[in-house]
């Protein structure tokens, strides 16, 4: 069963699933969640003790309270996804890396361009935070898609530099 709640935050508002116990999607949109529940089971609308936990951390991320997550979380991926995925959960709050830093960090440096696209899958920004990957002249590129104007949210919040494309 997957589950789901809402949550209001500075980006506006956001929708969270949980199944089995994980939390497994964030949505930064209610047109990406409106598409995704079309093509997905029926999930139930339902404050869980997860969820309500989920909640209250990315309050306390927005208010600058919080700066590690610590909520069990699961998305599916490729091994490679997974493992650039595993590397943008320890970019500390407040420093950013480039897409390079990112292919040089999983021992893969021509990767450049498949890192771009592995943080546009990860379904669980924020808590994984694609967010602070940055361009390699400190550009601000894409994210979540074409959200870049989200990514300036978090990356200001986190008092994050970089310059407008």
């Amino acid at each position: 069963m997957t589950c789901f709640t809402s949550a209001d935050t500075p980006l506006g508002p956001i929708m969270i699933t949980e199944e089995e116990g994980f939390i497994t999607r964030l949505f930064l949109s209610g047109d990406d969640f409106a598409e995704w529940e079309q093509s997905s089971p029926k999930p139930e609308k339902r404050e869980t003790a997860l969820l309500t936990e989920a909640k209250k951390q990315l309050q306390e991320y927005f208010s600058g309270k919080r700066k590690h997550f610590s909520l069990p979380l699961r998305q599916k991926g490729t091994p490679f996804q997974e493992k650039v995925w595993d590397t943008l959960a320890m970019i500390p709050y407040g420093e950013s890396r480039s897409y390079a830093d990112i292919a040089e960090a999983i021992g893969n440096p021509k990767a450049v361009r498949a890192i771009g696209q592995a943080n546009k899958r990860n379904m669980l920004p924020i808590f994984i935070p694609c967010h602070r990957v940055i361009g390699k002249n400190s550009a601000l590129t894409g994210y979540a898609g074409s959200k870049t104007d989200l990514k300036a949210v978090l990356l200001n919040r986190e008092q994050i530099s970089y310059k407008e494309k």
